[in-house]
């Protein structure tokens, strides 16, 4: 996959400035999007791909379950699934994760109850044999998955999504950058963090105080520490008071093109960006190009107002 230039930019004429900032951020939303479908169709995004559909989409009280029992989980599945699919170990001394596993089986057209239980109800549906009914869900059982971190093994495909590079001069401005941008931050300690796998969120203070409010987990990777905020900020600025789930996808490429353009203009390497965003993409190879203009237009202003609590404007 081709890389890009993330050396350092900066705008220095007064009159033109403004001009030249979104000149260069249609040329480096050009230069995602090309690299977003060339890690779409990449191997490492292929086998990395093929893996994640492997695993169960839980239902959300299973989630629950999943998060009470091991808050840290990333990817369960079953202890045979773990060994057939993907060559690892449940290690000696995990402990299961309880969750609840559909039963499906032959099911009664009428009481809908499985053979058994048919047979012990009051229904008196006889059309046909049990042995023509269609399969259907009868019930759940409880069932125990593991979490990867309780299995070794073969390696499971990753995608590295980090930004690095030197941020040591730009995350005390971004946390100073929140007053102007409207946003509460909030730097949250690894072991008090409680948003699961998530690198940063973005939320309401409360049902009175609409204020904006994004939270990050602390992490050694100060270059990738400033680009979630950025992320976050993105939502902040652009997505707070959307409520349609179904625009979820697009939320995230908005935010993630933003956060490898000003990334990419303090020189951060942000290339693992494309591969974030080939996740979300799907097919829609076009969708950073039709949001261009909320792109350009917030990645402007987080740019101006970082760039001021830096002294360099």
């Amino acid at each position: 996959m081709a890389t890009s230039d993330f050396s350092a930019v900066s705008f220095d004429d007064f009159d033109t400035r403004r001009d030249e900032m979104h000149s260069t951020i249609e040329h480096w939303v050009d230069d995602l999007t090309a690299l977003t479908d060339e890690a779409r169709a990449s191997q490492q995004f292929q086998e990395w791909l093929d893996v994640q559909s492997t695993f169960h989409d839980y239902s959300h009280r299973n989630t629950l379950l999943i998060t009470l029992q091991c808050p840290n989980a990333t990817k369960v599945a079953g202890y045979n699934t773990w060994r057939t699919e993907f060559d690892r170990h449940v290690k000696e001394g995990e402990n299961g994760i309880w969750i609840w596993a559909p039963i499906i089986t032959k099911q009664c057209p009428e009481c809908e109850n499985s053979p058994s239980y048919h047979e012990q109800s009051e229904c008196e549906y006889d059309k046909t044999l049990p042995e023509a009914w269609s399969k259907g869900l009868v019930g759940f059982k409880p069932t125990a998955v593991f979490d990867v971190s309780q299995t070794e093994g073969e390696p499971l495909p990753e995608l590295e999504t980090e930004a690095t590079g030197n941020a040591e001069n730009l995350v005390s401005p971004l946390q100073d950058a929140a007053d102007e941008l409207g946003v509460t931050v909030r730097i949250v300690n690894a072991d008090e963090w409680e948003h699961g796998k998530a690198k940063g969120v973005c939320k309401q203070r409360s049902l009175y105080d609409l204020q904006p409010i994004v939270e990050v987990k602390a992490r050694a990777n100060q270059a990738d520490l400033a680009v979630t905020l950025i992320h976050e900020y993105a939502h902040a600025l652009l997505h707070f008071d959307v409520e349609d789930k179904c625009e979820r996808a697009k939320r995230e490429v908005e935010a993630e093109a933003v956060a490898y353009i000003v990334g990419r203009y303090v020189g951060l390497d942000t290339s693992g960006s494309v591969f974030y965003l080939a996740a979300w993409q799907d097919d829609d190879s076009d969708a950073i190009q039709d949001r261009l203009g909320r792109i350009r237009t917030t990645a402007a202003t987080i740019i101006e107002v970082v760039e001021q609590k830096r002294g360099y404007v």
